[in-house]
C-alpha cells in the first residue's frame, strides 16, 4: 500500500477520533495473522540489518511523520514561554533534591565545583540539541536527531532511554516533593509515606502523596500546552523570588569557616558528585521537544535553550556556595537540606518559604517533563516502534493525551514503590547516555553528507570517531576502577582524543553548514561533550549499570518482538526501506525518492 493509502486510513481515523481497538496498537502487515507475525520472525535478520542501515530524512521527519498524528500539535510558544519552561524544567530538581546528599556525603563544600563540571558538559550539550532543534522542530527531539543521523536502530536504544529518564526523573521529584511537604507541615518525611517492613529497603516506603502529585499534573499536561506554560510562567517566578531570598538570606548568615575544609572527599569525590548532580540540569532537552509547537523555532530555540541553561547554571552554583556556607557539611539535611540549614542558624521562619518554593519549583519539574516526555513519546509512536495509538494528538487539545496519560502513570508507579538515590543514579546513566549520542550524531551531521563526502574523507571521520570515543572510554574507566591518583594512563588516553579531534577539524571538510545557527568550535565543542559525558559515566557505580543493562535487554526484547516489525512494515509502505547493496546504498546516502523513483519493489529487490 503507497502514501495514498495511508493517507486515506489516517482520514479514517479522524472520522473515528480518539479509538482503541486493535488496529491502533498492531496496524501492521506482520501482526494481521499468525502466520504472517511467524514469518515476519523468521525474515528478522533481514528485517534489522534494514533498519540498521536506514537513515531518515530532515523532511521526512518535518513532514511524513508528524502527519501521522492525526492532528496538528498547535504553534502558541515564543521564545519567552522556552525560556521560563527551560527555567520550570531545571530549577527545582536537583538542587533541591540531591544536593545535601551530596555534600553531606560524596563532595562537601566542593560540590560546587561538581555543578560547574555538570554544568559545562549540560551547556556543551545544550548546545547540540540546539542546532538540530532549529533545523529538524519536531516532538520528538533527540530520538528524531539520532533517526536522521544514526539510524532507526541507535535512535531506539536513546528513546528507550529518554522515556526511563523521563519516567525515573518525574518519580524522583515527585517522592521529593513529598519530602518538603513534610517540611511544609513540620513533619518527617517518615511521616507520609507508608512503610513495608516486608520488602526490600530501597523499596520498602510507598508513597500515595507522590502519585498525587503525578496525577494533578497529569491533567494540567493534557488541557493545553499554552495553559501549561502559563502555569509555569507564574510558578516559575515565584520560585526565582524565593532562590533570590534564599541567596540572599543565606550569605547574611555565611560563615566562612565551613569552607576551612573545602574538598574532604578529593576530586573523585567532586566528579562523582558530578555524575550524579547531572541530574539536576535533565529537563532542558524536554524544551527542544516543543519545538513543532514553537511560532519561530530559528530565534525562540536558541535563546529558549541557551538563556535557560546560563540562568539555571548561575542559579545552582550560588545557591549550593549558601548551602555549605550556612553549615559545614557533615551537618548537612540530605532531604530538605535548605530548610533545615535556615533552621540551624536560627531562622526557622524562613524554612518554610524555602519549602513552599521548592514545591512550587518541583510542580514546576514535573509539569514541563511531562509535557516533554509525552511528545517524545508521540514522535516515537509515530514511526511505530511503538504502537501508533500513543501519537495521537487530540482535535480539541491539540495535546497528545494518551501519550501523557501512559508515562505519567509509569512515573506514578515508580514514585510510589522506589528510593531517591536508586533513581538519581540511574537516570544519570540515561541521561548521559543519550546527550553523548547526540553530540556524536552532530560531528556526523557536520561532516558527513550523503553523495557529496569522498571516500576517503568518511574512511577518515569513522577512524576518528572510533579514536575519539575509544580514549574517552579508556580514560573514563581507568578513572571508574582505579583507587589512586595514578595519572600514567591519561598521559596516553587524552592525546590520542585531542589528536582524533584535530585529525576531524584539519582534513575533513565541513559538508554541511548550519542553515540559521550553529553550534561555534566544531568538531572541538561536540567531541568534548562526548568525553565528558562518557568521564561522567565512569564515575557511576556498577549497581546502576547493571539496572541500566536489564533495562537495556527489555527494550532489545520489545524492539526483535515487536517494534522492529511494526517500524519495518511502516516504512516499506510508505517506500523508505532501502534497497540493493546494503552499506553502499547508505554510505553513498541514495534517497528515498531515488528508491521508489527506481521503480523496483523491496520484494522484486530480494
Amino acid at each position: 500500500m503507497g502514501v495514498d493509502g495511508v493517507i486515506g486510513e489516517d482520514e479514517g481515523l479522524r472520522r473515528r477520533g480518539c479509538s482503541c481497538g486493535k488496529d491502533d496498537f498492531l496496524p501492521e502487515e506482520s501482526f494481521k495473522s499468525w502466520g504472517n507475525y511467524v514469518q515476519a520472525l523468521k525474515e528478522t535478520p533481514n528485517r534489522f540489518m534494514n533498519r540498521v542501515l536506514t537513515r531518515s530524512l530532515d523532511s521526512t521527519e518535518l513532514h511524513e511523520i508528524k502527519a501521522r498524528s492525526q492532528h496538528e500539535m498547535k504553534k502558541n510558544l515564543s521564545w519567552w514561554d522556552l525560556i521560563w519552561f527551560g527555567i520550570g524544567a531545571v530549577i527545582g530538581s536537583g538542587i533541591f533534591v540531591l544536593t545535601g546528599l551530596q555534600a553531606q556525603q560524596v563532595s562537601g563544600p566542593a560540590v560546587v565545583l561538581s555543578f560547574v563540571v555538570s554544568g559545562v558538559s549540560a551547556m556543551l550539550s545544550v548546545f547540540c540539541y540546539t542546532e538540530f532543534a532549529v533545523e529538524i522542530p519536531v516532538a520528538g527531539g533527540s530520538f528524531a536527531y539520532l533517526r536522521v543521523e544514526l539510524g532507526d536502530f541507535i535512535a531506539y536504544i536513546a528513546a528507550g532511554n529518554i522515556l526511563l529518564e523521563y519516567v525515573i526523573g518525574g518519580a524522583a521529584v515527585a517522592r521529593s516533593w513529598t519530602s518538603y511537604f513534610a517540611t511544609l507541615c513540620n513533619h518527617d518525611s517518615d511521616d507520609f509515606v507508608i512503610i513495608v517492613h516486608s520488602m526490600p529497603d530501597d523499596y520498602s516506603k510507598l508513597d500515595p502523596i507522590a502519585v498525587v502529585v503525578v496525577c494533578v499534573i497529569c491533567v494540567l499536561a493534557v488541557l493545553s500546552t499554552k495553559g501549561s506554560s502559563r502555569f509555569n510562567y507564574i510558578a516559575s517566578i515565584i520560585h526565582v523570588i524565593v532562590i533570590l531570598f534564599i541567596i540572599i538570606a543565606g550569605f547574611t548568615k555565611a560563615d566562612t569557616k565551613n569552607y576551612s575544609n573545602f574538598a574532604p572527599f578529593g576530586v573523585r569525590g567532586i566528579f562523582k558528585s558530578s555524575a550524579v548532580l547531572f541530574f539536576a540540569y535533565v529537563g532542558f532537552d524536554a524544551v527542544s521537544t516543543m519545538a513543532e509547537e514553537t511560532k519561530n523555532p530559528a530565534r525562540d530555540i536558541p535563546i529558549g535553550l541557551v538563556g535557560s541553561m546560563a540562568i539555571t547554571t548561575a542559579a545552582y552554583c550560588l545557591l549550593s556556595v549558601v548551602l555549605c556556607l550556612m553549615q559545614p557539611y557533615p551537618k548537612i539535611d540530605k532531604d530538605a537540606p535548605f530548610s533545615v540549614a535556615f533552621e540551624a542558624v536560627g531562622m526557622s521562619w524562613a524554612k518554610y518559604i524555602v519549602a513552599a518554593g521548592a514545591l512550587k519549583g518541583m510542580t514546576t519539574v514535573l509539569l514541563v517533563g511531562a509535557v516533554g516526555q509525552a511528545r517524545y513519546l508521540t514522535h516515537i509512536a509515530r514511526t511505530h516502534m511503538l504502537p501508533p495509538w500513543l501519537a495521537q494528538i487530540h482535535p480539541k487539545t491539540g495535546t497528545p493525551i494518551n501519550a501523557t496519560i501512559v508515562m505519567l502513570i509509569a512515573t506514578a508507579i515508580i514514585a510510589f514503590f522506589t528510593d531517591l538515590k536508586i533513581l538519581a543514579d540511574l537516570l544519570s546513566i540515561s541521561t548521559l547516555f543519550i546527550f553523548l549520542l547526540v553530540a556524536l550524531a552532530l560531528i556526523v551531521r557536520r561532516y558527513y553528507v550523503s553523495g557529496e563526502t569522498s571516500t576517503t574523507d568518511r574512511i577518515i571521520l569513522i577512524t576518528c570517531l572510533i579514536l575519539i570515543l575509544g580514549s574517552s572510554i579508556a580514560t573514563a574507566t581507568y578513572w571508574g576502577v582505579s583507587e589512586n591518583n595514578d595519572w600514567v594512563a591519561y598521559v596516553i588516553t587524552m592525546p590520542i582524543w585531542f589528536l582524533a579531534t584535530a585529525g576531524i577539524a584539519v582534513f575533513i571538510p565541513q559538508a554541511r553548514k548550519p542553515k540559521v545557527w550553529g553550534v561555534p568550535l566544531v568538531p572541538w565543542l561536540p567531541s568534548l561533550s562526548i568525553a565528558i559525558n562518557i568521564f561522567l559515566l565512569g564515575s557511576i557505580n556498577g549497581a546502576s549499570f547493571k539496572r541500566f543493562g536489564i533495562w537495556t535487554c527489555v527494550l532489545l526484547l520489545y524492539y526483535f518482538f515487536f517494534g522492529l516489525h511494526a517500524s519495518y512494515d511502516t516504512a516499506k509502505e510508505l517506500g523508505e526501506n532501502r534497497i540493493g547493496d546494503g552499506w553502499k546504498r547508505v554510505e553513498e546516502g541514495q534517497s528515498v525518492s531515488t528508491v521508489t523513483a527506481s521503480g523496483v519493489s523491496l520484494d522484486e529487490a530480494k
